[in-house]
């Protein structure tokens, strides 16, 4: 029974160490194996290591703006409001898609949001312009005498008198008119008493007759006097000056009495049978005008009257403080109603050409300074800003030249609206932005679900109450009286959360336009007439311009 007991405890042992063994064996070649994949996974590692390594020093591409303009940058810089610029890495450019805002149709509706399609239309404008009324050029006549002498009688003594072609202007006094008429009378004596002498001394004083008859003729005797003088033989003491044309005296500078040298002008005359409307176009409209395009002509003096006219010459010069180029209308006056420097108003019928083009409303066009940008409609609440190239304007359309197909739609109203909605959620994700490029996704309705930190909504500046006013300052780009506009080049305006841009207002009072011009710094006042269109209600020069004075400009509409 011992013997058994013994046995078994030597094969209880006997097990526990082969099994000590093998596992002390199999252990090992774990370990071994191990420390070999560890080598290889290291060297693996290695090199993805590397490659990840290389991935966190990915290529800048460019840096994009942070208000979600289309301005780029290829070295970091900061907006005008101060916002660091946002960089954008290789592979992660911004599709179109990206840029697209989504609007749901409770807030279309309440914006009043409108599209229309780009179709092919045959552009007609009407151009307008001021003008004024000036004497034809080829019609004037000066009367300057040609010699020296002294004024004895007038029988034209005042400005405005109308005259006909030969009446007598004034008679003359002349020393030298005298030795003339002097010299031609001996000269025609000497040809009588040598008429029997030889043929050359004949010839000579025929010539020495002629040349004196011909020096009175220089200095524009009229004939009708020559042939007195031939036919009477008689010097006349006085000479009489005639009218060279029918009109009226425009400027009269003869006196009686008074001494006049050669060349001196006594009388300048017009005929105003037909004259001249000089219109003043701004030079965006020069493209638009042709030579022989029909204008239609009102007169402040004649508000009942309507004259015709058409494009007879477009000047090549443009003037530097106006901006406009003249463009000269020739009309008929038989009855004399048009006087010089009159006032009046110019409208040019002119066409972009027989070829219909691709155009979009004016409305639709965003000016953000240094390009153009629509809101197509994609659909469903969806619209995407797209960067368009225009040509000429006319008859309220735009000519595109790129950007833009054939029955794509752009909005035309509230558009500005949706773009100041779309900047705002730009700002937004670039204050989250978390350097990959992504855009974090923004509820679809950010003026109603969206909460700042203070817990006013984002979205509510951009439809004030219509009787809020917004101040800014800006500099005068362009003027259009016609129109009733003015281009300015703004600074942000807070109030609206608007960066820095250039844009066209409508002013409440054309009259707050009359002392602008291009270059002017000024402070003004806007308010929203209705839903995205602003109306500015105040001008007046800001306190470092240099047109800053007194009283000047400063208009409040009543």
């Amino acid at each position: 029974m011992k013997l058994a007991v013994k046995f078994t405890v030597f094969i209880a042992l006997a097990a526990a160490t082969l099994i000590l063994a093998a596992g002390y064996w199999w252990g090992s070649s774990k370990s071994s194996t191990s420390a070999v994949n560890s080598s290889g996974e290291d060297s693996i590692n290695g090199k993805t290591k590397g490659k990840t390594k290389g991935k966190t020093e990915r290529k800048i591409l460019y840096y994009r703006n942070p208000m979600g303009l289309p301005d780029t940058s290829p070295m970091p810089k900061k907006d005008p409001m101060g916002m660091d610029y946002i960089p954008v890495y290789e592979g992660e450019e911004l599709a179109p898609g990206d840029l697209e805002v989504k609007i749901s149709a409770e807030k279309i509706q309440k914006l009043g949001v409108r599209s229309e399609t780009v179709a092919l239309r045959e552009l007609a404008r009407t151009v307008r312009a001021v003008s004024t009324v000036q004497a034809d050029e080829g019609r004037l006549h000066t009367v300057a005498p040609r010699f020296e002498g002294w004024i004895e009688r007038l029988y034209v003594n005042t400005t405005g008198q109308a005259v006909k072609k030969g009446d007598a202007l004034m008679d003359v006094y002349s020393p030298e008119l005298i030795t003339a008429q002097h010299e031609y009378l001996v000269a025609r004596k000497g040809t009588k008493l040598v008429e029997g002498g030889s043929l050359e001394v004949q010839a000579g004083m025929e010539r020495l007759a002629e040349s004196a008859l011909q020096r009175l003729r220089n200095w524009d005797i009229p004939e009708a006097d020559l042939r007195i003088l031939q036919q009477e033989g008689r010097i006349r003491q006085r000479l009489t000056l005639r009218s060279p044309a029918s009109g009226v005296v425009l400027e009269k500078y003869a006196v009686q009495g008074q001494r006049f040298m050669p060349g001196e002008m006594l009388y300048q005359i017009a005929d105003l049978s037909s004259i001249w409307i000089l219109a003043d176009v701004f030079e965006q409209d020069i493209a638009m005008i042709r030579r022989g395009d029909a204008a239609i002509i009102s007169i402040d003096a004649y508000p009942d009257k309507i004259f015709n006219g058409r494009v007879t010459f477009i000047y090549p010069t443009v003037n530097p403080d106006t901006r406009t180029a003249r463009v000269r209308i020739e009309l008929p006056n038989m009855q004399g109603l048009l006087k010089p420097a009159m006032y009046g108003r110019v409208k040019l019928a002119s066409s972009h050409g027989k070829e219909k083009v691709l155009a979009v409303p004016e409305s639709a066009v965003l000016a953000t300074g240094t390009r153009q940008l629509v809101l197509v409609d994609l659909g469903e609440g969806r619209f995407e800003p797209r960067e368009v190239k225009l040509g000429v304007h006319g008859d309220g359309y735009d000519e595109v030249l790129d950007g833009l197909e054939a029955g794509e739609r752009v909005v035309v109203k509230a558009n500005f609206l949706i773009d100041a909605e779309s900047n705002l959620r730009a700002a937004l994700s670039g204050f989250g932005h978390s350097g990959n490029g992504s855009m974090p996704e923004e509820p679809e309705e950010p003026g109603e679900k969206q909460q700042t930190a203070s817990g006013s909504s984002p979205a509510a500046p951009v439809s004030p109450p219509q009787s809020a006013i917004h101040r800014g300052e800006g500099i005068v780009e362009a003027i259009d009286p016609a129109n009733a506009t003015v281009t300015l080049a703004h600074d942000p305006i807070s109030s609206l959360r608007w960066p820095e841009m250039t844009m066209d207002f409508l002013v409440s009072d054309p009259a707050l336009l009359r002392t602008l011009k291009p270059g002017q710094k000024i402070a003004f006042e806007i308010t929203e007439k209705s839903p995205g269109e602003y109306v500015i209600t105040r001008i007046q020069p800001s306190q470092d311009s240099p047109d800053t004075r007194p009283g000047s400009n400063d208009h409040r509409e009543h």
